[in-house]
């Protein structure tokens, strides 16, 4: 009985085999492969807010100075552009700059470049809001509800 109990105790204090071993690093490589993307695109979707966000504030910027002074050009407040967001993620520019009406224009920089779907940001002064699909180069505006 004694040697049953020692037998059974070294079988099981043997540890993994290779087997064993390699069939986890499988299962942990798939599960990997399948979030890394995901997870990665999630973060370029969340990092559009950056874009969003310094278009409304330049926006603002633009009002405020035509409120004031009935026209957009001369502005104090709008500093020489391009200017890049907060976290670095966009470009902002001002390709269309009269009297009356401005574009406003955010590009993905950096690692923000990757996400093709929404490149590009543009607001005008009507409050027109568009987003470039720059591997269609289609137009959209589902970018700018943040998904």
């Amino acid at each position: 009985m004694r040697a049953l109990k020692r037998a059974s105790l070294r079988a099981r204090s043997r540890g993994f085999s290779l087997i064993e071993l390699m069939v986890t690093v499988a299962i942990v490589a798939v599960l990997a492969a399948i979030a890394l993307p995901s997870y990665r695109r999630y973060v370029l979707q969340g990092n559009r807010t950056d874009a969003i966000k310094a278009l409304a504030f330049y926006q603002q910027a633009l009002e405020r100075c035509y409120s004031q002074s009935f026209t957009y050009t001369g502005c104090a407040q709008i500093p020489a552009m391009p200017v890049a967001t907060t976290d670095g993620y966009y470009s902002i520019t001002l390709p269309t700059l009269t009297n009356t009406t401005y574009t406003l224009q955010a590009t993905a920089a950096g690692t923000q470049a990757s996400d093709t779907q929404c490149s590009t940001f543009t607001i005008t002064q009507a409050g027109v809001q568009a987003a470039q699909d720059s591997s269609t180069n289609d137009q959209t505006q589902a970018c700018w509800g943040g998904r």
